[in-house]
């Protein structure tokens, strides 16, 4: 059986590489993805993280003046690329599922089609608000929050099912990783409320923690110290997301809660175009992972959004 992410982790010697992915657009093919993976396959992968959106809203203007709602995905087949690229590239795939968008039936059938299918990495997380919606609603039926969400895979692996009436089940085998804040969720009151609910994951049968993007490497050491203190005692991988745009000084402090260092800022604005600003980026993230590297974190992760030349870059100076 493949490695999980925790035993990937276990048997290194040194800090592994990792990365996300955003599953294609809608209509585009296997090569889009291949165009992100192989620039970063000689730098040994120790798993992929392919993320999963929940269904958008969109309404279209009739000739009568009415509007008609549609419900699309933009970004579907995560469970199908997942399995596409593990078989490929023969490298461990971590699909994120979300509580936004199933209900916990829904939630069963993709568990239990990865499974099959060989997968038995998963990211478990509550996911985004609906696009243009402000509050997170769930489905009918749908897990509410993460925690529910990591319990409904723990009792899997105890071959615990929905339907209680079910003979001869069989127990599944998931490394269950979550999401971990250093500088709290947009929605959390204090980092306090938010390690708390952290823990109550951990505690429902999460194996490990990713973290939200961070440009202070202290936020994370901080972040690392303050869950130790809780006990929380599972694996701690920081999320690196370097810098591409200016516009990310405004929309990544905005939509992610993430404070962004004066120095860095100081540099991005010096910058004539996004090319300058990009490199900056890439120099930062250098800097960032040789100190995450020298404290001996257990694996860097990086979120590509759907381009990799940046983070070659990145794993050409680290690893």
């Amino acid at each position: 059986m493949e490695q999980s992410v925790t035993e990937h982790i276990d048997k290194a010697k040194k800090t592994l590489f990792s990365f996300e992915l955003l599953p294609p657009l809608k209509g585009q093919d296997f090569e889009s993805i291949q165009e992100n993976i192989d620039p970063l396959i000689e730098f040994n992968p120790s798993f992929i993280n392919i993320t999963y959106h929940q269904q958008e809203v969109v309404y279209e203007n009739l000739p009568n003046g009415l509007m008609k709602k549609h419900t699309v995905r933009k970004r579907p087949g995560t469970v199908g690329i997942a399995a596409a690229i593990r078989y490929f590239y023969k490298i461990a795939i971590v699909p994120h599922i979300i509580c936004g968008g199933f209900t916990r039936e829904e939630t069963e059938n993709a568990l239990i089609d990865l499974q099959f299918l060989g997968i038995n990495d998963v990211l478990a997380v509550r996911g985004d608000p609906q696009v243009g919606t402000k509050k997170f609603v769930p489905e009918p039926d749908g897990n509410v929050y993460a925690v529910e969400l990591v319990k409904q895979i723990s009792n899997l692996n105890k071959a615990i099912y929905l339907d209680e009436e079910l003979l001869n089940t069989r127990s599944m085998n998931f490394c269950v990783g979550i999401a971990g804040y250093p500088e709290k969720h947009s929605e959390s009151p204090n980092l306090d409320s938010d390690l708390h609910f952290l823990k109550k994951k951990v505690e429902a049968g999460a194996h490990y923690i990713v973290t939200q993007m961070f440009y202070d490497n202290q936020k994370y050491f901080d972040f690392v110290k303050r869950c130790r203190k809780e006990g929380i005692e599972v694996p701690i991988i920081p999320g690196l997301k370097p810098i591409s745009t200016r516009d990310q000084l405004l929309s990544i402090p905005k939509t992610f809660n993430v404070d962004i260092p004066s120095d860095l800022v100081k540099e991005i604005l010096k910058c004539d175009d996004n090319k300058q600003v990009r490199q900056v980026g890439v120099d930062w993230a250098i800097q960032q992972s040789k100190e995450l590297k020298e404290f001996g974190v257990p694996v860097l992760h990086y979120y590509t959004m759907g381009k990799s030349d940046n983070i070659q870059k990145i794993a050409k100076a680290v690893f």
